[in-house]
């Protein structure tokens, strides 16, 4: 812990892990790491970066509160839920993607921890090449960033393996920009108000990271289906099919995987990236089967659809 907060301090990068997914972290307040992190990650400019805070102090000195923070961070913080406010003009353009508004979440774990040793906010969006599949493992920074970064703190796998709900508090209505392991159904609970849902953006800077159409891809192209009876009739050893829960029998030479043995979706969003992470490459095409589309289905369903080269 002492050489990440030292290394942190001194401008370097590091990932960390978080309950969500692995961060590529970067102090705020230096620009020559932010700048390091977008260069590591190949990530466009236009892509903005979630700031995480360690406490409220750390939240004060980024964003302006919104009136519905208290709320929102008494159910959901420490946690996965990002929340976008207007931001302080001490948060460089080049986090925000020249926006005036600013992605902050408070974190639990190890992240959390760094944070309040360092006394600093940090910047951190997953550390994986742009647009490649979200690491959950400190193996799978270590296979794709390693060479580019000097530390890397294993925290095990992650929680929830997906990244965080994503909530703009700046619109005339709360927004969803991005599904996450808060569902829709949550913040509406806790809010008592509707709650949009607008999770992409045509072109130009984003609001939120997470909204372009192509992410979280796997190298192997990807095609999603909803009924394991609707898939091609001949599947071949260099083809892997993905289920969302063990079936009652299956053959081992169709390379069948499932995500949960009894389709909990708290394990399919969990195991998602971990197991494409490991068949990535070794088969010429990969079939797998969407969630059901509510709660935490939507979310697994929306990293599903950006991921895929096919869909039904």
């Amino acid at each position: 812990m002492d050489r990440v907060v030292r290394s942190l301090s001194e401008g370097d990068v590091v990932a960390l892990p978080t309950e969500t997914v692995y961060g590529l972290a970067g102090s705020i307040f230096q620009d020559d790491a932010i700048r390091t992190i977008f260069s590591v990650k190949g990530r466009p400019l236009i892509d903005p970066l979630i700031v995480h805070v360690g406490d409220f102090d750390q939240l004060d000195g980024v964003a302006i509160r919104d009136p519905r923070l208290d709320v929102l961070a008494n159910a959901f913080w420490p946690g996965p839920l990002t929340l976008v406010m207007k931001k302080r003009p001490v948060v460089s353009d080049l986090i925000t993607a020249g926006k005036d508004t600013v992605a902050v979440r408070m974190p639990q774990g190890l992240f959390r921890q760094v944070l309040q040793r360092l006394q600093v906010p940090l910047a951190a969006p997953s550390a994986n090449p742009f647009g490649y599949l979200s690491p959950t493992e400190a193996i799978h920074v270590e296979r794709h960033l390693g060479n580019r970064i000097g530390l890397i703190l294993d925290g095990g796998p992650c929680e929830r393996g997906i990244e965080s709900t994503i909530l703009d508090l700046t619109t005339p209505m709360p927004t969803v920009l991005r599904l996450g392991p808060v569902s829709v159904e949550a913040l509406q609970a806790v809010l008592g108000v509707p709650v949009l849902t607008k999770t992409s953006e045509c072109h130009g800077a984003q609001t939120a990271p997470g909204m372009l159409k192509k992410h979280y891809s796997p190298q192997t192209p990807l095609t999603l289906f909803d009924d394991p009876s609707s898939l091609p009739s001949i599947l071949t050893e260099r083809v892997a099919v993905v289920l969302q829960q063990r079936p009652p029998s299956f053959t081992p030479e169709t390379h069948t995987y499932w995500l949960s043995e009894q389709g909990k979706l708290e394990e399919v969003a969990q195991n998602l990236f971990a197991l494409l992470q490991k068949i990535d490459r070794k088969y010429t095409h990969i079939f797998i089967q969407q969630s059901p589309p509510s709660g935490l289905g939507l979310a697994i369903n929306d990293r599903l659809q950006r991921a895929a080269s096919k869909t039904p």
